[in-house]
C-alpha cells in the first residue's frame, strides 16, 4: 500500500509521437541498456522502449488506485493497482508488487514459512515503523536474494499473466528501516533481479521513490519511474535526470490543492502529476479526491 510519506504517476508530453525515431527514453549516461528509440502502439496508449517492453505513452493521463480498482475517470489510459486486483483494462495497466516487505495480510505466514527470509531482532521480525504489519525482508546475501526473488517472480509473472503491462516494485528503501542490518547495495542488487525478472516476462519495470538511487535502478535496467510526493518534497529532478516517463502522485494532505495548482503550471515536461487522497480511495468514499494536471 502507500508509503507514509511518498510519490507517485503521470505522463509527460516532450515527445510528440508521430516520428519518433529520435526520441529515446533514458539520457546517454544511461546507455547500455539496449536501443533506447522508441516507438508508438497502434492503441495509442503506449510505446515501445529498449528490450521491446511495452511503457506508457508520454502525455497519457494516469490513475493510481492501490485502494481498490474502481472504473477510471475520463480520459485516463494508465492506471495502477494492487497484483491481487485485476487491471482496469484502460490502455495501460502497472501492478504494484511489494518487492521488499511483506503484504499484511501474508506476514506471519510468510515469516513461518520463510524464516530466514525475514529480518529478526531477538528472534521476532523487523516490523516496518510506519506498518507495523508488514515484516522487512532479509536481502544482505546473494543466496537470500536468490530465494526471495524465487518467491516473488511468481507474482511478476502472474501480473503478466493477468494482462498487465508493467510492474512498480515498492519498498526499495527498506533498507532505511532495517537498524542497520541492510545495506543500499543489497537492496538494489535485489531490485536488479526483480527487473530480469519483469523483462524476461515481457513487463515494463517501474522504480518506486527511492529518488538517490535513480541513477543505479536506471542501470539495472528500470524502464521509468513511479514517485510520490517527488513536488512535497523537491526530488523530482533526481528521476527526471534518468527517466524520460516519470508518474507523480501528490497528497491533499501534503502538498495541498493551491500547491498543487502551482506546481501543474511549473512541472518539468518529463514529468506527469495527479493529486489523491492519501488512502486511496474510491469514489463514493468522503475522502476520495483525484485531479491531474492538464496536458500541456
Amino acid at each position: 500500500m502507500v508509503r507514509p510519506f511518498s510519490r507517485a504517476v503521470l505522463p509527460i508530453s516532450a515527445c510528440v509521437l508521430v516520428s519518433v525515431s529520435g526520441c529515446s527514453l533514458g539520457d546517454d549516461a544511461d546507455a547500455g541498456q539496449g536501443d533506447d528509440t522508441v516507438t508508438a502502439d497502434t492503441t495509442g496508449s503506449s510505446v515501445v522502449g529498449h528490450g521491446g517492453v511495452t511503457l506508457p505513452l508520454p502525455g497519457s493521463a494516469f490513475d493510481y488506485q492501490l485502494g481498490g480498482g474502481y472504473p477510471p475517470p475520463p480520459g485516463v489510459t494508465v492506471v495502477a493497482r494492487d497484483r491481487m486486483d485485476g487491471p482496469a483494462n484502460a490502455g495501460y495497466d502497472i501492478c504494484y508488487v511489494n518487492g521488499f516487505q511483506t503484504q499484511p495480510a501474508e506476514s506471519e505466514s510468510f515469516a513461518d514459512a520463510n524464516p530466514d527470509l525475514v529480518l529478526r531482532v531477538d528472534g521476532e521480525p523487523l516490523v516496518d515503523p510506519g506498518w507495523p504489519d508488514e515484516y522487512v525482508y532479509d536481502t544482505s546475501t546473494d543466496a537470500k536474494r536468490s530465494a526471495l526473488a524465487a518467491v516473488v517472480a511468481p507474482w511478476i509473472e502472474q501480473c503478466r499473466t493477468d494482462g498487465y503491462d508493467a510492474v512498480e516494485i515498492d519498498n526499495l528503501d527498506s533498507y532505511t528501516r532495517s537498524n542497520g542490518m541492510l545495506s543500499a547495495d543489497d537492496n538494489v542488487a535485489m531490485a536488479r533481479l526483480f527487473a530480469d525478472t519483469a523483462h524476461r516476462a515481457g513487463l515494463a519495470i517501474a522504480q518506486k521513490n527511492t529518488a538517490d538511487r535513480a541513477g543505479e535502478l536506471r542501470s539495472a535496467g528500470y524502464d521509468f519511474a513511479i514517485t510520490e510526493s517527488c513536488i512535497e518534497f523537491e526530488e523530482c529532478a533526481d528521476y527526471t535526470e534518468h527517466y524520460d516517463v516519470v508518474l507523480d502522485i501528490e497528497y491533499t494532505d501534503e502538498l495541498g490543492r493551491d500547491s498543487f495548482d502551482m506546481a501543474c503550471a511549473n512541472t518539468d515536461p518529463a514529468l506527469s502529476v495527479i493529486l489523491r487522497d492519501h488512502d486511496l480511495v474510491q469514489p463514493g468514499d468522503e475522502g476520495y479526491v483525484f485531479d491531474r494536471c492538464p496536458s500541456s
